[in-house]
């Protein structure tokens, strides 16, 4: 039986899955950090790699799908709307592998678990399993004439956050960071209830808050 082997983990501002954004890059302001495992912690293994801005991530989902699904319900078409699980990037698949492209901000060599690789735009919960990282190569993986069926209808969808002043006692980067976040709408988009407190964790703050129509106010905040 073919097994993947971890070679990294990724550290995150997001302990639990609701919140992280739906697609890698959608908040470009969330920082992580790759850590790789002490087998593979050689800064040879990681030469050349500063010379790209952008790198793929290969990591393992944290849900597994006991039987195969032909077919799942994207959240983006309100999660009603079947389409078959290869038209999707959703983790109920074959193999729960994921794939996503993040920026590579720097390589830190002097730590005492050095190389790690610092990335912005990560869609991964804190402590998730790198398979393998590959460089970006914006001359054949980046396609202009790309199409991308019912993602295309939601790529500029946004909510509009008024904190109300509760996220003022939050560092300004993990603030900003936040506000990124919920602008993106971590909400499942069937649930559309004006009424309804949804609470997201992130950075060591639990957030509160509600949506009405393109409005999302931030309830409160809280160290937890």
């Amino acid at each position: 039986m073919d097994t993947l082997q971890t070679i990294a983990h990724i550290k995150t501002d997001f302990p639990d899955k609701f919140g992280v954004p739906r697609q890698s890059g959608l908040v470009p302001e969330l920082l992580g950090e790759i850590v790789f495992e002490r087998e593979f912690r050689r800064a040879e293994s990681v030469r050349g790699l500063e010379g790209f801005s952008h790198i793929w991530l290969l990591w393992r989902f944290d849900v597994e799908c006991d039987s195969f699904r032909p077919t799942v319900r994207p959240p983006r078409l309100g999660g009603n709307t079947r389409v078959g699980v290869f038209a999707t990037r959703s983790p109920y698949r074959p193999n729960a592998v994921g794939l996503s492209s993040v920026r590579l901000t720097g390589i830190d060599y002097d730590r005492v678990d050095a190389p790690v690789l610092y990335v912005s735009g990560a869609d991964l919960v804190n402590g998730t399993a790198i398979y393998d990282i590959k460089p970006y190569l914006p001359a054949f993986d980046c396609h202009t004439d790309a199409v991308g069926s019912y993602s295309d209808y939601n790529a500029e969808y946004a909510l509009t956050v008024d904190d109300n002043g509760k996220l003022d006692m939050m560092p300004p980067d993990k603030r900003r960071a936040a506000v990124g976040v919920l602008a993106a709408d971590p909400r499942p988009s069937y649930q559309n209830d004006a009424e309804r407190v949804y609470g997201m964790r992130f950075a060591g703050y639990e957030i509160k808050f509600r949506v009405e129509g393109d409005v999302l106010s931030v309830v409160s905040a809280e160290k937890y």
